[in-house]
């Protein structure tokens, strides 16, 4: 992919179980979450939720529920996966879109979910791999989860854990700092606090005293 415009940071949560037996491979998504940020500014620029009706185990076990909150009744009255994989295509219509995780298990579990239901993701053939990139900056082997990540910051979590939204709002919180591009956002939004100041909306992008960021590390290609 050439440069971005946006990065598209998706988290999921799957069906899960804490007994031995149930086989990741059976795991299906239950809930999409996904922010849009603008490369420029490096600020989330829209966002998705979904809940997702399971096919092979449609009732969520004790297990998930105490771990995502999500209830019954939610992915009950959910559509199936197809209809969160249109409304994906839409958030990232018209943009050049690079699709990020953290880690590697969303990735997998969308391509393994869409195989099964027949369907094409609207995401290209890159994949940038934001846990792996965290690491590399601060020169370790080992990748923290999202919450130490945050915590190695100075900041806390927000929301709820387990979550797909909020995992998705607090990855992209960690973005600017695994592309290396912290103080490049932090210039933006100052810039964008001036403009505010100065009589325009709060919400308005300041983009234009902002220069354009550095390429971003290499994404990987999805094999």
């Amino acid at each position: 992919m050439s440069s971005p415009t946006h990065y598209l940071v998706i988290d999921l949560e799957a069906t899960c179980s804490d007994d031995p037996a149930f086989s990741r491979d059976e795991m299906e998504i239950i809930e999409v979450g996904a922010v849009l940020v603008d490369a420029a500014t490096l600020r989330p620029a829209a966002e998705l939720q979904c809940f997702v009706r399971p096919v092979r185990h449609p009732r969520l076990t004790p297990f998930c529920m105490r771990l995502t909150s999500i209830r019954q009744a939610d992915v009950d009255a959910a559509p199936r996966l197809p209809s969160a994989v249109a409304r994906l295509k839409e958030l990232v219509r018209g943009k050049q879109a690079l699709f990020c995780s953290w880690g590697d298990y969303d990735r997998r579990q969308l391509e393994r979910d869409a195989r099964r239901h027949g369907v094409t993701l609207p995401l290209g053939r890159d994949h940038l791999n934001l846990k792996r990139a965290f690491a590399r900056r601060l020169g370790e082997e080992r990748e923290p989860g999202v919450g130490q990540a945050l915590r190695r910051l100075g900041l806390s979590f927000q929301g709820t854990q387990h979550r797909a939204i909020d995992d998705a709002r607090n990855i992209a919180r960690l973005l600017p700092h695994a592309l290396g591009l912290e103080h490049h956002r932090a210039g933006a939004h100052r810039s964008a606090t001036a403009t505010s100041l100065t009589g325009a909306p709060a919400t308005a992008p300041a983009t234009a005293a902002v220069p354009p960021p550095p390429a971003p590390p290499a994404p990987r290609a999805a094999r």
